[in-house]
This record gives structure tokens, sequence and C-alpha cells, in this order.
């Protein structure tokens, strides 16, 4: 498959912590790709880095085969515009409707009329399934309703990377497979590259083509869904069947895992 973004050698620190333990694998163009693991394992670091909000210690990120931790500000924002995030809480700003929240991106990066900057709007909100709320506010919004609104923003300038960030967090079943669902039909209509952070499996089990595994800062799988489920390595026997870790670990390696060495 041709790879879309290629990581290799991410070293990430926090002070003196190492977050990410010098991290390689690539992401397949035009999949759904989920990064999985626990928390604390590394997930939203990684995204950070993917995106370009942080700086690594060390190592490289390939978009398009342009080494993105190389960038100046105005390359980087250049290369933001291809890409589309839903952040956890949504991050809507409450002061103005959904609508202008979605045309908020278009009216600050392109040049269109205002007329056409409406037409898409509505064109985006009728995508995720939110046609006629264009005047309410935020606050008005239901979870779910607030994370389709947040889709519909991320999606305003066409994309061609889409992140999501723990995109059912917060949202009870029924809603969370309604996502869900939303995501595999922009994967199927738009052909997009979407890359998903995640940690629940049943998120995982429907959307994912491609998924690599974190644990404790290191990768510990990378490859289509069929292969981890298939996978015979101890840490995703455990993610994977809800085991406590102290049933793969002795008493003193389960203690070093806990402190976090």
């Amino acid at each position: 498959m041709e790879s879309a973004i290629e990581v290799r050698g991410l070293q990430t620190h926090y002070g003196s912590r190492e977050i990410l333990k010098k991290i390689s694998f690539d992401i397949p163009r035009g999949k759904t790709t989920v990064i999985l693991g626990g928390s604390g394992c590394g997930k939203s670091t990684l995204l950070k880095h993917l995106i370009g909000l942080l700086k690594p210690t060390k190592g490289e990120i390939l978009i398009n085969g342009k080494d993105i931790t190389l960038m100046k500000d105005a390359e980087m924002d250049e290369v933001r515009k291809k890409m589309g995030v839903l952040f956890q809480g949504a991050a809507l700003l409450n002061s103005i409707t959904i609508a202008d929240n979605v045309a908020l991106p278009m009216r600050e990066h392109t040049k269109l009329n205002e007329s056409t900057i409406q037409i898409m709007v509505r064109m985006k909100l009728d995508l995720v399934g939110l046609s006629g709320f264009e005047k309410l506010y935020p606050s008005q919004l239901s979870g779910g309703m607030k994370k389709r609104a947040g889709l519909a923003r991320a999606m305003a300038l066409d994309p061609e990377f889409l992140f999501f960030d723990e995109p059912s967090a917060g949202l009870d079943p029924v809603t969370a497979a309604g996502l869900d669902e939303l995501i595999l039909k922009l994967r199927n209509v738009f052909k997009m590259t979407i890359i998903v952070v995640t940690h629940e499996l049943p998120s995982v089990f429907m959307i994912a083509d491609y998924v690599i595994m974190l644990d404790i800062g290191e990768v510990i799988f990378s490859g289509p869904l069929d292969e981890l489920k298939a996978s015979d390595n101890p840490r995703i026997r455990m993610f994977l069947e809800r085991k406590p870790e102290k049933d793969i670990y002795s008493p003193d390696d389960y203690f070093r895992v806990i402190a976090g060495d």
C-alpha cells in the first residue's frame, strides 16, 4: 500500500521523561488507520506530532514525502490546510452559531464569497446529518451533535487527511456507533486518509483498516486489523481480552510498569 504518512525514529520527552521511544510506522493512503492503546501510552502525544502541534526530540514525520518536523510555521500552515481535525471535545466556539463555526475556516483561508460559503456550510452540515441546525449554538446541541458539528467544520476545506481524537469519548453506545458509521461513509465516499486515536474496541473493530498499537511509548503492532486480532503478543491479547496487567507481569515487572519505567 502507498504510504501517506511515514514516521521514522520518533522520540519525544516531557522534561526528563521519555514519552515516545524512537517509534517508526507508516500510515496507508486512503484507508482508516486507528492509533490504539491504553491510557498514558502516548496516543495523544503522537497525534499532536502528526498535526504539527509538537516538535519531537528526534525523528522524522514525512507527509506526502515532506518532513514536517523541519518546517517553519508558514510552511506548516500550508500543510495544515490539507488536514481536518475533530478534537475530543469538538472545540466549537460557543459564542457563534453552528453555521459560523463551520464557515470559519473558509472565511480565514479562502477567498470564496459569502454566498458560496453559505452553500458550502449547508452541504457540510447535511453531510453529517445536521441539516436545519445552522442557527443553533453549541450549548443547544447534544454531545453527539457537537461531535458532528465539529466534524463538519473539520471537513470545511475538503481535507486530504482527517484526524479524530477519541471521537467516541463521552458518547453513549448508540451515538458512538452512529459516529463510526459516519467515519466509514467519509472513507468510502471521499477516499480520504483517516487517522483515529482511540481505545474503544467496538469502534476499532468497526472502522479500522489498519492499526498502530502503542504500549508505554513503543509500537507493539502495525498492520491490518485482521492481523491484530490474530496476534499472540501477550500485551495485545491483554488489551483485546480486557485482562488486567498483573496477569502477564511478575510483581516486580508490574510495579515497574505502573511507575512508568
